[in-house]
């Protein structure tokens, strides 16, 4: 199959009754199966961001965040992995040429890892040093290149940029000199594998420090989009799936559970019908505002190149909505199951615990939406993080 023929929504639908089963399993082992992670490589998801001129898809996001979506419709774990996975090969992108067609002679390659500068990169002869210990890597266990994201350091000082804030770029790092730690024990995305790791006084050539020594990414749309526009994306597409799983397992089960003292069973209820209308309208509403905004921007993307202030507050503003939308849907079906819900066996519990990890992600958090309230307030605003 060709990078031409390859349709990833198409590929991520053949996945749901797999994920669905082997879901529990993936929570258990506390990372995505290497197996799994194989077969997501070979049906083109990592290639979705990566350039067409090195081999890669570079798809529309939209259609991305779609296969992802679907995806999260059967794991919540396994699709968080595909879109870090994804959206972490645009940055080949954003490196030499030279180096990047080195890095992608494997078309399976797998680059993934954190873009917050938690590290440092100090400057030597031919590149950097660097150190640091990052959170939430999510995937990382199977990849084959790791993100770090740094601050840069020169002559035992903090490089700074003209508004005084820290220079940092990412840099990209063999997994073979990186140390994976044990901390990924939490509540929910427990399959997701996001645990710290390690890079100790590692040197990384030039050419593999993102944004150095080009200039500028790729002319091309898809690299117009900023890298938490990306990552919010992702989140945000995540939580859709996590929220449609939640309204299709509930009707499910409200269909044949009678609760305690009722000879009726839980959809006969006007208060189960009410509140599955509610978290369907809201579920809908909110996808149609997420894809609208991520449309529009990409449209703006084909014609000019660029993605103005406006499109990319649109973006973040429909992707913490939508996630905090999808959040409100789950804990409305999680609640009218009842003590269905709580025994491990039933997928709301998951998808509960899902979602509301997904929430706690600072680029959906509540600030994000302080950020944007600012801007469409007219207040003076530092957009850098939009």
């Amino acid at each position: 199959m060709t990078t031409k023929t390859i349709d990833i929504r198409s590929e991520a639908r053949g996945y749901g009754d797999e994920l669905r089963e082997r879901a529990q399993a993936i929570e258990n082992a506390r990372q995505l199966p290497a197996d799994l992670s194989d077969r997501f490589a070979d049906s083109g998801f990592y290639r979705a961001c990566v350039p067409e001129m090195l081999g890669g898809l570079e798809r529309p996001p939209a259609e991305t965040m779609e296969a992802v979506e679907i995806l999260a419709r059967g794991d919540g774990s396994s699709a968080w992995c595909v879109f870090i996975g994804a959206t972490s090969g645009s940055v080949l992108a954003r490196i030499r040429e030279s180096a990047a067609r080195k890095i992608f002679a494997d078309p399976s390659c797998l680059i993934s890892g954190v873009f917050a500068p938690r590290g440092t990169a100090t400057v030597v002869e031919g590149g950097y040093q660097v150190d640091g210990v990052w959170q939430w890597g999510s995937g990382t266990q199977n990849a084959d290149w790791i993100l770090a994201g740094c601050q840069i350091i020169r002559d035992g000082e903090t490089e700074r940029l003209g508004n005084g804030t820290s220079r940092s770029t990412m840099m990209l790092v063999p997994a073979g000199k990186v140390e994976f730690l044990d901390t990924w024990h939490v509540s929910g995305l427990c399959g997701t594998g996001s645990t710290d790791y390690a890079i100790r006084n590692v040197f990384v050539p030039e050419e593999h420090a993102v944004g150095i020594g080009i200039n500028g990414p790729i002319e091309r749309p898809l690299y117009a989009f900023p890298h938490f526009g990306l990552l919010a994306m992702g989140i945000a597409a995540v939580s859709l799936g996590l929220a449609r799983s939640a309204i299709d397992e509930l009707i499910e089960i409200a269909g044949g559970k009678k609760p305690s003292g009722s000879a009726r069973p839980l959809a006969a209820r006007a208060s189960t019908q009410s509140e599955v209308s509610r978290a369907e309208a809201g579920l809908r509403s909110a996808r149609a505002f997420y894809y609208e905004a991520i449309d529009a921007a990409w449209s703006a993307a084909q014609s000019t190149g660029r993605i103005e202030t406006q499109h990319r507050l649109d973006v973040r503003l429909a992707t913490t909505s939508a996630t905090q939308a999808c959040a409100d849907a789950v804990d409305r079906m999680y609640n009218l199951a009842g003590g269905t819900s709580v025994y491990r066996d039933s997928p709301l519990q998951r998808i509960f615990r899902d979602v509301h990890v997904a929430t706690q992600h600072m680029m959906v958090s509540p600030a994000t939406l302080e950020l944007t309230g600012r801007i469409l307030l007219g207040l003076e605003t530092d957009t850098a993080l939009l």
